[in-house]
């Protein structure tokens, strides 16, 4: 309840302190600093609470105690300003990652590939740990320990940043937080980044019109997640979407000008007595009863994959996700191994069998350790294979492979074509069979 509470209270402290940096750019203000700004949210807080007080009196409940206030009132507070040294990396839109070993061994990477020592980010690894414990406690959708008893955490940072940490496992405690420089990205952005040709985008676009299940594929940090959110932008406003993710991230249903009808799912780990898990694959199953014209899920990461096959292969069309590989021919044996390790158990001729059942594309993007106009780390799409059937393994085409410069070109001809042209998709290159 009190999570609930400082969620909905936040973001109207939040509101009231945009609406004031927007003011005072309007009318010429130098803005605040820091410290002023902090000043200024407690002054917010203190006059929210206050208002929620009265409105609990007037409905005949019984307003907070002053305990009870207090908590709240802090708990606004650090999910607010809770990143603490942090914010200055999270604030520099050129951030891309930051590695933490321990508070004062600090290493950040910048969109242009130069890394640098950083600053500490706390006084003490004991003050980082009580960061990171404030940070799971206010972040997500419901409060996530970091603790010896649960030394792992991943969430997603207010500002859509993914943070990922462990301690008593290692030496000293470990974070890394990876930005998500590119929030409401579209293709035609990807597109002037290099990252696909105005072919390869228009073959996308196409592709999730037309309701086609894709997989995005590519090493950690090659731009899964971002290409992800360039084609769910694809998809038309009207549609109903679900997410179901790990740590919250995608942030679809942030945009409601594109996605007006979200409901965003995140695993909820066991309690202390090791009680109330709900993992992916049961998220999976649920959003499937939750009426979704699309379901996507963010990452696939194990057993959630025969799941997620399934939904894909019973009518719910269109479904996007993504899942580590090193190349879009190496997906298929991926996902062979999560559906073996799964509950299911799932043999590999099963397994196969279901992929061509499920998946029409597989997309693989990966990044590549040069510098494109403007000083950005390359990330492109190399490969694009379409699923063709099965003969004891699956059947596929490598309908865009890599072109001269690494970015996929037309290479096969698309099974689905007249489907895709449906939608309005026209080919700038006819591909024919040559034997």
């Amino acid at each position: 309840m009190v999570q609930d509470l400082v969620r909905r209270l936040r973001e109207e402290v939040a509101d009231t302190l945009a609406r004031q940096r927007r003011d005072d750019a309007a009318n010429g203000v130098a803005p605040m600093t820091a410290e002023d700004e902090r000043q200024f949210a407690r002054a917010v807080i203190a006059r929210v609470m206050e208002s929620h007080a009265r409105a609990e009196i007037a409905a005949g409940r019984t307003p907070p105690s002053a305990e009870e206030e207090e908590e709240i009132s802090s708990g606004i507070h650090a999910a607010l300003f809770g990143v603490g040294r942090l914010q200055p990396l999270l604030d520099d839109p050129e951030v891309e990652n930051v590695d933490i070993n321990g508070c004062d061994n600090v290493f950040i990477q910048y969109a242009d590939g130069r890394e640098v020592v950083g600053a500490p980010v706390a006084e003490s690894d004991d003050e980082l740990v009580e960061l990171v414990q404030v940070l799971g406690a206010y972040s997500g959708l419901a409060s996530r320990p970091f603790d010896s008893a649960n030394p792992q955490l991943d969430l997603r940072l207010p500002d859509g940043s993914r943070l990922s940490a462990v301690m008593d496992v290692c030496a000293r405690p470990a974070v890394s937080i990876r930005r998500s420089r590119l929030a409401k990205v579209h293709l035609d952005e990807l597109l002037s980044y290099g990252t696909v040709t105005e072919e390869l985008a228009a073959f996308l676009s196409a592709a999730v019109t037309a309701r086609k299940n894709i997989m995005i594929a590519g090493a950690t940090n090659a731009g899964k997640t971002t290409l992800l959110r360039a084609l769910a932008n694809e998809i038309s406003p009207s549609e109903r979407l679900i997410t179901v993710e790990r740590a919250l991230e995608l942030g679809l249903g942030e945009f409601p000008d594109l996605h007006p009808n979200v409901v965003a799912f995140e695993e909820r780990l066991p309690n202390s007595e090791g009680m109330g898990a709900i993992t992916m694959a049961e998220l999976v199953r649920r959003s499937l009863r939750m009426n979704p014209s699309r379901v996507i899920v963010g990452e696939v990461l194990g057993d959630e994959i025969v799941t997620m096959l399934n939904a894909m292969s019973q009518g719910n069309d269109g479904s996007l996700s993504t899942i580590h590989a090193n190349s879009s021919i190496e997906v298929f044996n991926r996902i062979s191994t999560y559906a073996i390790q799964s509950v299911e158990r799932l043999p590999v001729d099963a397994t196969m069998m279901l992929i061509a059942g499920a998946i029409d594309f597989v997309v693989f993007v990966e990044k590549r350790n040069e510098y494109a106009e403007g000083g950005r780390l390359r990330r492109f799409v190399s490969s694009v294979r379409e699923i063709n059937g099965v003969d004891g393994r699956v059947l596929s085409s490598e309908v865009f492979a890599r072109g001269p410069d690494g970015v996929a070109v037309p290479a096969a001809p698309v099974s689905c074509l007249d489907e895709l042209v449906a939608v309005g998709y026209q080919p700038q290159v006819a591909v024919e069979w040559t034997g």
